[in-house]
């Protein structure tokens, strides 16, 4: 039965098409025109009652089909009328005669009314619509797509609904696009309809006259009720499709159907409703106007406005009510208010990133004020979750009147991390060192990368790119130093709940996995201290597939943390060449042989851990070196990378932690085959 169904549509079509071909007779013709009809009744009630236009999507094919079957019946149509003596069915004949009442010249009149109304109206009005929203819909769509991103990237929509948003943006832009085509059938069809009907006309004369013998009125009484039957009883499904290709173009900005749409909107001016009721009372004293029904129409208006008046001040005066009754119970004073123990739990709450900014800064950040401070943080955070394999969680802003007016200050859980100064109005000229002429500025440092910088006015702007600065705004100085304090504190901000969250995203494709090895080879809190180790060093933890596995081979044997973080670094070495090397080469200061053993031997055992215990002059020595081999190919290497053996490695960045944060520690194990080591220096005792 599903089957048959499915396949109906196909099957009426080749019916359609077959029509043009086959004759039908007169009695096959009539149903085929109540079918027409009815159809097109169909189609305008389900356009009034859908909530929006992607409920019905086939439309525009629809459209086709019915364009198609309206023009096939005329083809029918015309043929029985010039075949048979003007006689092609009942319908046919009873239009004719309804509308026509024995005048031939007012039925051609009411026909082209209504064929030019069609045209030049509804038709020409809907295809403009149509072709204007096409437009604006695919114009409006990379904006549509960027707020889905954010929206996923912030937490307030899952991944499935994203998918069914984005797909119903794209469903939407090919809606209006097809629909934008689709009246071009409407149009075609009304053009088609007065040529068929003088067809009709023309060609019924003369076979009437020169193959029937029949004087010209007999011809003209019997082929125009025929041609006007057979215009209008096309005519009218046409402009019921033609109002329903209308309904469904301005439909655009609805919230439900139209029938609830409309009522609800009159209902909510009841005024509207008793002052037209006044103006149509007082027309009543125009001499001649039909008082009988004018003062029946305006009693009605004035009552039904003053009826809805009368509910919606009850239903103000109800919900004020209620507003009036909230405020009172909200407690009058502070000290009231923290009388309940529960409201002083919300002082002691903190934030993971919070940002507090100078009141010069405020029309950088408020949204409500044209700043697009988040916009530029969401887009960062999904750009870090894709990088990374972490979301990073919401930026509290807040203006902090202690501030200077152009200061910020950046706080990770409640503490002060970073700071900074930014001044509106100016642009940051950043000196790359390769500068072929200075510019007139603010001498300041780049907060987020201690760059040597000036801050510039706008019309000194080109003048700095031409001298080779580097010119950023004052929205990108704050939204950089934000993002590099949040790569270097990103091991703080995972939580156990972003961690459930993160595996909870590996158990779509892998649940197996996940339950093999968390809670039953690695605890939760051990797992996060892996990752957060991982964070800290900059390694992104977005294969965390690849992390669990093994955990799942070393853990079993293996239960320090940190000696489990560096199989996992192992594991990771493509993702850690792919980060620290240039060019399918890495440019790297080794450790000596015999520096290598003197930590081997510096290690110490007890039962915390491991830990390096060197003399004091002996660390001095090689932080020494260590600072001289940086100092010496700091041209040649961004960031210091030096490289060491696996078991060495731990111990030694665990002593760079103290000197050389921003210093980068590698392992043999840890860079791919691939790539070619380029040794610049070497630390020696």
């Amino acid at each position: 039965m599903k089957n048959i169904l499915n396949n109906s549509i196909s099957l009426f079509i080749i019916a359609v098409v077959l029509m043009i071909i086959i004759p039908l007779p007169p009695f096959l013709l009539d149903l085929m025109f109540i079918i027409n009809i009815t159809l097109s009744i169909i189609i305008l009630l389900t356009t009034m009652y859908i909530k929006e236009a992607l409920e019905f999507s086939v439309f525009p094919s629809l459209l086709l089909i019915a364009t198609l079957f309206r023009l096939s019946l005329n083809v029918s149509s015309t043929r029985l009328i010039l075949t048979n003596g003007g006689n092609a069915g009942a319908v046919i004949a009873t239009f004719g005669n309804f509308v026509l009442q024995g005048n031939a010249v007012v039925g051609f009149i009411i026909f082209l009314i209504i064929v030019l109304v069609q045209f030049i109206v509804i038709t020409k009005g809907a295809e403009r619509i149509a072709e204007v929203t096409a437009r604006f819909t695919l114009d409006a769509m990379p904006g549509k797509q960027m707020a889905i991103d954010a929206d996923l990237s912030s937490g307030i929509v899952t991944e499935t609904e994203a998918k069914r948003r984005r797909s119903n943006i794209q469903r939407e832009a090919d809606f209006y696009g097809a629909m934008d085509g689709a009246t071009k059938f409407v149009k075609g069809d009304a053009v088609m309809s007065i040529i068929i009907t003088f067809i009709n006309f023309v060609g019924g004369i003369i076979i009437g006259m020169v193959q029937g013998g029949s004087t010209f009125l007999q011809v003209l009484q019997t082929y125009s009720i025929a041609t006007v039957g057979d215009g209008l009883v096309s005519q009218i499904p046409a402009l019921l499709i033609s109002t329903a290709t209308s309904m469904i173009v301005t439909r655009a900005a609805s919230e439900s159907s139209l029938n609830i749409d409309l009522t609800n909107q009159i209902k909510s001016q009841p005024t509207v409703l008793i002052i037209s009721g006044i103006v149509i009372l007082i027309m009543a004293a125009i001499p001649g106007f039909p008082k009988l029904q004018v003062v029946f129409l305006a009693a009605v208006l004035i009552f039904l406005g003053s009826r809805l008046l009368k509910t919606n001040m009850s239903y103000n005066i109800s919900e004020n009510q209620q507003d009036k009754d909230q405020t009172e119970e909200e407690p009058v004073s502070e000290e009231e208010y923290f009388k309940n123990i529960d409201n002083i739990y919300e002082l002691i709450q903190t934030d993971p990133i919070e940002m507090d900014v100078g009141y010069s800064l405020i029309p950088l950040v408020d949204e409500s004020g044209g700043g697009n401070f988040i916009d530029r943080v969401v887009m960062f955070r999904r750009q870090f979750a894709q990088e990374v394999g972490m979301v990073i969680p919401s930026v509290r802003l807040r203006d902090n009147g202690y501030l200077n007016p152009n200061e910020y200050v950046i706080k990770i859980k409640g503490e002060e991390v970073a700071r900074g100064e930014v001044l509106v109005g100016y642009y940051l000229a950043l000196d790359p060192g390769n500068l072929t002429g200075e510019v007139d500025g603010i001498e300041t440092i780049e907060p987020a990368y201690g760059i040597p910088s000036r801050w510039i006015t706008k019309d000194k702007k080109d003048l700095a790119e031409v001298y080779g600065y580097t010119v950023i705004d004052p929205l990108s100085v704050l939204i950089n130093h934000l993002s590099e304090v949040i790569k270097k504190h990103a091991h703080e901000l995972l939580s156990r709940q972003d961690l459930n969250q993160l595996l909870n995203n590996v158990k779509k494709t892998n649940e197996l996995l996940v339950e093999e090895v968390v809670p039953g080879i690695v605890s939760y809190g051990n797992l996060q201290k892996i990752l957060r180790n991982l964070l800290k060093e900059e390694i992104p933890i977005k294969d965390l597939e690849t992390i669990l596995e093994t955990i799942s081979d070393y853990g079993t044997s293996v239960k320090d943390t940190e000696m489990l973080t560096e199989y996992v670094r192992q594991s990771l070495k493509r993702t850690i060449t792919h980060k620290w090397s240039d060019g399918g080469q890495i440019k790297v200061i080794t450790l000596s042989t015999d520096a290598e053993k003197f930590i081997i031997k510096s290690i110490s055992k007890n039962d915390k851990g491991s830990y390096l215990s060197i003399d004091p002059e002996l660390m001095q020595k090689l932080v020494s070196q260590l600072k001289e081999q940086i100092n010496r190919f700091k041209g040649e290497m961004s960031v210091p990378i030096i490289l060491t053996s696996p078991f060495v490695r731990i111990y030694f960045r665990k002593l760079m932690d103290q000197f050389y944060p921003k210093a980068v520690v590698l392992s043999f194990n840890e860079i791919d085959n691939f790539v070619q080591i380029q040794a610049l220096g070497n630390i020696a005792i």
